[in-house]
């Protein structure tokens, strides 16, 4: 039983004749009645009754007509939807999204994705970088935006923009001069992204560099989310690293200074996908908007620049 025998059948139903069927698929008269009979032929039961005027429904072609249009109409559906998804109508577009993403102007990419494809769903997935890339691995995702480093097993990495990582502290004397990774340890040190860890990549750089010279960072203070790092720091109770992105955000306390690092630190952000895998078109689109969007903020240099320490 195939799709085109059943389509024949219905058709042929529906409108009385086998010709009629045949005009409305744009093919001829015995195509039509060959499919009909060929799905007749295969189970032994005749469909209908062929009269000089028009074809009768029997028994059987009624019992069969209701799951007949059932089938046809579920690969219609199929179809429209394949279409509108290739043709950006229909369909769910998703991203794995820094979980810190408002501060690179991505909290504007769903609305502007939505009004110029309202008929897309989208998901916007907002995670660590490791749970990020981690999800494009497993097929959660089909692509995602990551800060480098990552485990890259599996997985096509472009990177897009860096963003240099700054030390933050509320006391003048802790951003004189800029941040050894020496000097981390004589400062009480406050991070974020808790439940990660040193897995977390930002944290991930500073813990190779301190390896390198023998040192183990200890946190004395650690926290889920930027701002309430900031806040600690912000209140006198240690120093953080930030990105240069945060710092431009109208919720960084006022009373926080920052520093570079001696040797400059940078969060790589990148795009991740699975390795030869191509992107269904609808993410490809919101892929190619964040991207851009990325690529505006870099163009004017918002991202890629030493600043000096900040005064109050």
């Amino acid at each position: 039983m195939t799709l085109a025998q059943l389509r024949a059948f219905v058709l042929s139903a529906n409108l009385g004749s086998f010709t009629a069927a045949a005009e409305a698929l744009g093919t001829t008269q015995p195509t039509v009645s060959g499919l009909v009979r060929k799905l007749e032929d295969n189970h032994g039961l005749a469909l209908f009754v062929r009269t000089a005027r028009n074809l009768v429904l029997t028994a059987a072609g009624i019992e069969i007509l209701p799951w007949a249009r059932r089938a046809v109409d579920a690969a219609d559906g199929a179809e429209d939807s394949l279409s509108a998804f290739r043709g950006m109508t229909g369909g769910v577009a998703s991203l794995g999204v820094l979980r810190n993403a408002s501060y690179y102007f991505l909290s504007n990419l769903a609305e502007h994705f939505h009004r110029e494809h309202p008929g897309v769903r989208t998901r916007l997935i907002g995670q660590n970088s490791v749970e990020v890339a981690a999800a494009v691995r497993s097929a959660d995702l089909e692509a995602g935006l990551v800060v480098l480093p990552i485990d890259d097993d599996g997985l096509d990495v472009t990177p897009l923009m860096r963003d240099e990582v700054m030390w933050a502290s509320a006391d003048p004397l802790r951003v004189a001069s800029p941040m050894t990774i020496d000097e981390i340890p004589k400062a009480p040190l406050i991070l974020y992204d808790a439940h990660y860890g040193w897995s977390d990549p930002t944290r991930r750089q500073l813990a190779e560099r301190a390896q390198v010279i023998g040192l183990k960072l200890e946190p004395l203070i650690e926290v889920e989310n930027v701002e309430v790092a900031l806040s600690l720091v912000g209140r006198g109770m240690g120093d953080t690293i930030v990105s240069r992105a945060v710092t431009r955000s109208a919720g960084f306390p006022s009373n926080v200074m920052l520093a570079p690092f001696a040797e400059p630190l940078f969060d790589t952000i990148a795009l991740v996908s699975r390795v030869d895998t191509i992107l269904s078109p609808v993410t490809a689109e919101l892929v190619r908007m964040a991207t851009d969007m990325l690529n505006e903020s870099r163009q004017t240099g918002e991202f890629d620049e030493r600043v000096r320490p900040r005064k109050k």
